[in-house]
């Protein structure tokens, strides 16, 4: 999986032309582009991992089914965001369509082969699985060691490094999305909302609780202590 997190995203290849794989710009590799409807399914846990995946419109959530029926999303993917890379042969993870959302597909193996070749998209791979294993080890610790307002606090900034715009925090997912991101209860996470707006940190448009104002950065990030 691949979601760019708060840290150097300037740097960090986070497109298909980063890796050489724009449409046209080299003769081994064939793009594919598929739309899928809100809560379809775009891979399955333990299918072969033969595709690599970027966001051109909507959002990806990335989640395992644990034992007793709970769900744990691992990832959001955002417009732009490449997903579904792994080190294996299979898919550790579920990927749905959080909205309405059209995706690039390239095989694998072409991504493999134009690396072999190509000393900058081998970096820039090596770059991408680092940056994976970040996240992973970030968000271990965000559900192990943070208290339920901290956890919303973290999501929030993680959110306002990736989509805020003209000051407006648009979040395509849902309330019991982001519940199941932070290992949180719905009714948890709608408290914490709700504790951060009467504190003054977050406003709501309108009557739309999807679309987050931030009214006070620097209180919100003392929340989070390890950011």
């Amino acid at each position: 999986m691949f979601v760019r997190t708060t840290a150097d995203t300037a740097s960090r290849p986070s497109t298909l032309g980063a890796l050489g794989m724009e449409s046209g710009s080299n003769p081994i590799v064939s793009l594919s582009e598929f739309n899928y409807k809100k809560g379809t399914e775009i891979f399955g846990e333990k299918e072969p991992a033969e595709y690599v995946y970027q966001v051109k419109l909507g959002a990806v959530r990335t989640y395992k089914l644990l034992s007793d029926g709970r769900r744990q999303i691992g990832a959001f993917h955002l417009a732009g965001d490449i997903f579904g890379l792994e080190n294996g042969s299979e898919h550790r993870f579920t990927a749905e369509a959080i909205i309405d959302t059209t995706v690039r597909l390239i095989k694998r193996r072409s991504l493999e082969l134009v690396a072999e070749s190509d000393a900058v998209v081998s970096r820039n791979l090596l770059s991408m699985t680092t940056n994976n294993l970040q996240h992973a080890e970030n968000h271990m610790l965000l559900l192990g060691r943070k208290t339920s307002l901290e956890r919303v606090a973290a999501f929030l900034i993680e959110m306002d490094h990736r989509i805020t715009a003209a000051g407006v925090m648009p979040l395509p997912m849902s309330r019991r999305d982001i519940a199941d991101y932070l290992g949180l209860t719905l009714e948890t996470v709608s408290r914490a909302l709700s504790r951060l707006h009467e504190l003054g940190i977050i406003g709501f448009v309108s009557t739309n609780q999807r679309q987050i104002v931030l009214l006070d950065r620097g209180q919100l990030a003392s929340l989070d202590l390890q950011h």
